[in-house]
């Protein structure tokens, strides 16, 4: 190999994999056991007392699950990464390191609704609170900020609507309040936006989308920036102070830049246990190895999907940043230069009862409550994945009740047209 870094394409097929050195297989084997033989006591006390890494227990980590983590983090610029069963057990992970009971974190209204959920309600639980804050008005994460605010959280595409937000303004808010940006990076992927080059702490997906991409296999993943420093003002005692379960091991003196991933294994992953089936792990490395190239077909046909229903007398509005005369058109062209992702809505004239008929005539495009697939799909938000919100709330997160979101896929796009042709026209 030269000297020269590997491209983003290489990245998407290497990283984090070697020939397996037992047997020779080329592509990363399943590791499909619950736990791994010690070489003796002493290998055994320091794996467990955090002085050695190696494989446990796959609650904890697996080999396959190893190369995940190392390709996502190398894809995303990041200096390590920890896979989970899910992105809502990821973001779980998350915010159980940096938030004590009675605990604030700011988020951005315009978020996928199983989070606007999670975040609302589940996490009360915990005794954490949310605070909201709008990605258009800058100046609302500023007012939000208290002296019990321990983090912000964002979307980089925002679902549904597709929205692009400012990841730069809004880390400089997260600098000035000293505390992590968190950037759920799910609709964009690494392909087309890596947060960390804009200002994000962390970084969290849904495995099940873009970057697995095929629709087959749930998994989350969490990917430490590295540029966060844990022990300031004392504000995250999980990674700044003695750790009692490892001997007084502080973690982010012990672990450095990649303090925050080690802490979200031993601390969360070993104690929730959200743990990722190495199968899982395996189907999605596969589907990260085409990302490129799907990402670029997803993006080509949602463009030309958006052209079409923004000129259909049926149609009332479209949102999509790829369209030049869209409101967030400027900052796709700033942060997402090579497409504007492939999740967008549009709004029906005929309103709540349209959008539900328009979903039961469409029949290439599937009717499902997932996104970032091969295949294209639909759901009608307001009845669905945003239901349990009021209708203002809906709104505000662009989920209206008059509102259809599409995930567009690879097939053709002249079929993909021709589908919604038939099911506008019917």
């Amino acid at each position: 190999m030269s000297d020269r870094p590997p491209g983003f394409s290489t990245l998407a097929v290497h990283a984090g994999a070697q020939p397996d050195p037992t047997t020779g297989a080329r592509a990363t084997p399943i590791y499909q056991t619950t736990s791994f033989v010690f070489n003796d006591a002493d290998h055994a006390a320091s794996l467990f007392g955090l002085q050695a890494f190696g494989n446990i227990y796959t609650r904890i980590g697996n080999p396959t699950n190893a190369v995940l983590e190392e390709r996502v983090a190398a894809l995303e610029g990041g200096t390590a990464a920890l896979a989970v069963a899910s992105g809502h057990a990821a973001q779980v992970v998350i915010l159980q390191q940096l938030l004590q009971p009675g605990d604030e974190f700011i988020a951005a209204r315009k978020l996928y609704g199983g989070s606007i959920n999670q975040f609302t309600h589940a996490f009360k639980s915990f005794g954490w609170n949310v605070v909201w804050a709008d990605p258009d008005d800058i100046s609302s994460f500023e007012r939000a900020v208290t002296p019990r605010t321990k983090a912000i959280f964002i979307e980089s595409i925002a679902n549904p609507a597709g929205s692009i937000t400012d990841i730069e303004a809004i880390s400089t808010v997260a600098r000035k309040a000293g505390v992590p940006l968190i950037v759920d990076n799910t609709l964009a992927s690494p392909y087309l936006i890596r947060p960390i080059d804009h200002g994000a702490d962390i970084v969290v997906h849904s495995l099940t989308k873009f970057l697995g991409g095929h629709g087959n296999s749930l998994g989350g993943i969490i990917v430490d920036a590295g540029t966060f420093d844990w022990s300031t003002g004392g504000k995250y005692p999980m990674l700044s102070e003695p750790r009692p379960e490892y001997h007084g091991i502080r973690l982010q003196e012990t672990f450095g830049n990649f303090a925050f991933a080690i802490a979200c294994r031993v601390l969360g992953l070993r104690d929730l246990g959200p743990a990722l089936s190495p199968f899982n792990a395996f189907m999605i490395l596969t589907g990260i190895e085409t990302l490129p190239l799907r990402m670029q077909k997803h993006c080509e046909n949602a463009k030309a999907v958006a052209e079409f229903l923004a000129g259909h007398p049926a149609v009332a509005s479209v949102s999509y940043a790829g369209l030049p005369s869209d409101k967030y058109n400027q900052l796709a062209r700033k942060y997402a230069p090579k497409g504007a992702g492939a999740v967008f809505t549009f709004s029906l004239k005929g309103g709540y009862d349209a959008g539900v008929n328009l979903v039961s005539k469409l029949q290439l495009f599937s009717h499902l409550a997932n996104v970032g697939d091969t295949r294209s799909l639909v759901i009608h938000p307001a009845s669905t994945t945003h239901s349990q919100l009021d209708d203002a709330a809906k709104v505000k997160s662009g989920a209206g009740p008059d509102v259809v979101r599409l995930s567009i896929g690879i097939e053709d796009k002249e079929d993909l047209i021709a589908d919604l042709e038939q099911a506008l026209g019917a």
